[in-house]
């Protein structure tokens, strides 16, 4: 009975100190800012001005295709008209 209570003992203490050596060694990184409940801190005039600038960017990049090639969004062919379609066209059957 005490040989099973000093081993139970025993390896409860190894694995404290075990749990302890593990979560010490444990990499923590702090790369991003935690703000729970709290707002985050104000961005920096870089990155408000680098923002504006990708965004401007885009914008004008998204508007010179739509105006030198409307092609993609409009298509490349005339649209065909479905009132010329035969029925044999389409695969409706005859009615009998």
């Amino acid at each position: 009975m005490n040989i099973g209570r000093n081993l139970l003992c025993l390896k409860t203490a190894v694995g404290y100190i075990d749990r302890k050596t593990v979560v010490s060694k444990i990499i923590q990184r702090k790369s991003h800012v935690v703000s729970y409940r709290t707002g985050p801190p104000p961005h920096s005039k870089a990155t408000k001005v680098g923002a504006t600038l990708v965004g401007g960017a885009m914008w004008w990049w998204v508007i010179w295709h739509l105006w030198h090639e409307p092609d993609h969004i409009t298509g490349e062919f005339d649209y065909p008209n479905a009132h010329r379609w035969s029925n044999a066209e389409l695969g409706i059957p005859r009615d009998d």
